[in-house]
């Protein structure tokens, strides 16, 4: 079986084989750093505050609207007016999607994140509330700033 095309156009020797085409071109592909162990917590915690906050907001205005749908004890801020109840669905539902872009270590949620634990953490310092909360919204802000590298 002998194949007498060439690669190059070119004439070849007697003898030897050739190749009707080439294999494609290699190209590397871009690797994609792994999500950290820590990253991936910060991430479900905030998505659950976001489901919680979420649903909240989304029952007390089902129950304003439609009348007593649900039973009084399953509401999970008993004092809020309407207005903070749409209030809770917009932060909800834009935690849920800092939550989701954290997962998949998208940068702008990176720095998003960072943003609102130094507020958080600056707020308990100016206002003396210097307790476990701090301190751990202190090491949250330090591990963040470390693993940013695997964040593109």
């Amino acid at each position: 079986m002998s194949v007498h095309a060439t690669a190059s156009g070119g004439a070849t020797a007697p003898g030897a084989v050739q190749f009707e085409r080439l294999p494609p071109a290699w190209e590397p592909t871009p690797v994609r750093p792994r999500l950290p162990i820590g990253v991936a917590l910060v991430s479900a915690v905030i998505a659950i505050f976001a489901v919680i906050m979420l649903l909240a907001g989304l029952l007390f205005m089902l129950d304003t609207y439609f009348g007593n749908l649900f039973p009084p004890s399953i509401e999970i801020f008993q004092s809020i007016d309407l207005l903070g109840a749409a209030i809770l669905v917009v932060l909800g539902a834009g935690l849920l999607s800092i939550a989701t872009a954290l997962w998949h270590q998208e940068t702008w949620a990176l720095w998003t994140t960072v943003i609102l634990v130094f507020a958080t953490t600056a707020y308990l310092f100016f206002t003396g509330s210097i307790t476990v909360l701090f301190v751990v919204f202190v090491v949250l802000l330090v591990y963040l700033l470390a693993v940013r590298r695997y964040f593109y």
